[in-house]
């Protein structure tokens, strides 16, 4: 066997405190299993923006006890080497309901305690946006969270807010990344949280920290519409994750009562027994909340995902559920809060591919939109640079069923999303509407906006697709004139009449067509895996007397068209 690699996995031995990926480790070495080595050491995880993320075993390219202790090792050396008096703000620590989660919560406290630094953990598990929340109210250099979020059971991950609350962006990613790298290079020191708490350097977060969120957000003017909630019932689901106790209380006190919780789905089990893929986005996986909602006859079907960040809903139309897009979520939001927001707050972002109809309500309210590259990353970071006092933050989304509302957490919050949307509900219902009757109303004065998303697989004998696209600008697609393309990888935007503009975005590989008829594709290769996603978006006006139901299939049909054309004249098999 590969003599380096032999080092490599013994040093990793010396050093792992875990008993079980020790064995996992060793029946690999007894087994002669060098392909499996090589898969666990070739590298590490790779630390970025949102952190890290990888399946669960033993390995520098897994999650583990080992990679969690190493990754706060360099946390903790990078907060000290730039934020003052890091040790004394400390770092706030929260857990999802997964197997490892607790484990490696307590991990990185020791880790840190070790280093000096002050630590608060959470008590129990926690909804990843309480965490964004602490990070500003207790004041601290950063917060951590283990979590997976709606990924599969087998999948753990390491989150990280600096101290305003947002999570990473450059440079951090890659001044963390280097320390991380130090850190892994030498053996680790830890001190017991015990020892820590007694000490007063780590503190526990009990019940009272929980109710002084939920408090915030009741508290919070841009969630303060109380008209009569009685008329509003739902079903509700945490999808075996962490936000039914928060989501329930939340709901109760503000006064929804008519509230029915999915029983079987209600605690945290890192095994999502009854979803193949906790994720509300996926085909099967409100299944059960509908049920309930059917068998109470409630107006919604509600959802987390396991870390309470997103929501998710589908609502009651004659005798079946429809499931609402992320867009169609976050367009209603928008309008909701612009219309009766303070004209000082009409700050709105949204993301390069969510659907651009929330600017063009935002312009109507005489507010201002930014548009970001994708992920919340980018849009509170953005939100706060942008952010001026008559010029106040108000509402973020992204199409991946993630919202955030006022600036009391930094991050997509479903919890508060949850609130904002049964709110809406019931002063539509106070009104004799629905949020059928609020989206037609939306799409008759600026038209219907259909969006998709298609993920291409791509193989060895692909092209490069981002140059291939660059050599070869279409004049048109699907029959539809391109009257500009933005390629975020120059910053530039082509213009139809041979202009040029230079655009704000971080260069991204990116190319942007926007189409005649408000019709618009963004091509984006994945920085992770063999393949290209492409967003597609339709607007079509509606005709006098139209439904509905039938400017959407109308809106499908040309959306196939668009989709088929295009992916016609990219060159993948």
């Amino acid at each position: 066997m590969n003599t380096k690699l032999m080092q490599s996995v013994q040093q990793w031995l010396e050093w792992d405190c875990d008993v079980n990926t020790q064995q996992e480790l060793q029946h690999l070495i007894d087994e002669g299993n060098e392909s499996q080595l090589l898969d666990r050491f070739s590298s590490r995880l790779a630390f970025g923006t949102a952190g890290l993320r990888g399946k669960v075993g033993a390995g520098p390219m897994r999650m583990n006890r080992l990679v969690v202790q190493q990754t706060s090792a360099g946390l903790g050396k990078y907060l000290m080497q730039h934020i003052e008096h890091a040790e004394n703000k400390g770092v706030i620590i929260g857990y999802d309901g997964r197997h490892d989660s607790k484990q490696f919560a307590e991990d990185a406290a020791d880790v840190l305690l070790a280093m000096g630094i002050n630590v608060y953990l959470t008590y129990q598990t926690a909804p990843t946006p309480l965490v964004a929340f602490g990070v500003l109210h207790l004041k601290t250099a950063a917060g951590v969270v283990i979590t997976a979020s709606h990924n599969p059971p087998e999948y753990n991950g390491y989150k990280v807010y600096w101290e305003n609350g947002a999570q990473i962006i450059a440079p951090h990613d890659t001044g963390i990344a280097a320390c991380i790298e130090e850190a892994a290079r030498k053996p680790l020191f830890r001190q017991s949280l015990n020892i820590g708490v007694e000490g007063k350097k780590a503190e526990k977060l009990d019940e009272v920290f929980y109710q002084t969120y939920l408090r915030a957000i009741l508290q919070s003017k841009e969630l303060s519409n109380h008209t009569q909630p009685s008329l509003v019932s739902l079903a509700y689901t945490a999808m075996h994750g962490v936000g039914a106790e928060l989501a329930e209380a939340l709901l109760k006190e503000a006064g929804f009562d008519a509230v029915y919780s999915v029983k079987e789905q209600r605690e945290p089990d890192g095994h999502f027994p009854t979803v193949n893929f906790p994720n509300p986005e996926e085909k099967g996986a409100m299944d059960l909340v509908i049920a309930q909602a059917r068998k109470q006859q409630a107006m919604l079907a509600c959802a987390n995902d396991p870390d309470a960040d997103r929501f998710a809903v589908a609502l009651r139309l004659d005798d079946e559920y429809q499931m609402l897009t992320g867009d169609q979520v976050g367009v209603l939001l928008g309008h909701y809060l612009l219309s009766f927001s303070a004209p000082y707050q009409r700050l709105i972002c949204t993301t390069i591919v969510s659907s651009s109809l929330l600017a063009k309500i935002t312009a109507d309210f005489n507010g201002h939109c930014c548009i970001t590259l994708t992920g919340f990353k980018w849009l509170m970071n953005v939100a706060m640079a942008e952010s001026l006092p008559e010029r106040q933050f108000l509402f973020a989304y992204e199409e991946a069923l993630g919202y955030c509302i006022g600036g009391m957490v930094k991050d997509k919050d479903g919890l508060s999303a949850l609130l904002a949307f049964t709110q809406l509900t019931a002063e539509l219902a106070s009104q004799g509407q629905t949020i059928w009757d609020r989206l037609y109303h939306i799409y008759q004065k600026y038209g219907f906006h259909l969006n998709e998303q298609v993920s291409i697989a791509l193989q060895e004998s692909t092209p490069n697709i981002g140059a291939y696209l660059r050599e070869h600008r279409p004049e048109k697609i699907a029959n539809l004139t391109v009257l500009s393309i933005d390629d975020l990888s120059l910053s530039r935007r082509f213009n139809l009449d041979g202009s040029t503009e230079l655009l704000s975005l971080p260069l991204s590989d990116v190319l942007i067509y926007q189409l005649e008829k408000g019709a618009r594709v963004i091509v984006r290769p994945s920085g992770t895996e063999p393949k290209v996603k492409c967003y597609y978006e339709i607007v079509e006006p509606m005709r006098a007397n139209e439904s509905l139901v039938q400017v959407q299939s109308r809106a499908k049909m040309n959306m196939a068209v668009l989709i088929q054309e295009h992916q016609a004249g990219l060159p993948v098999e």
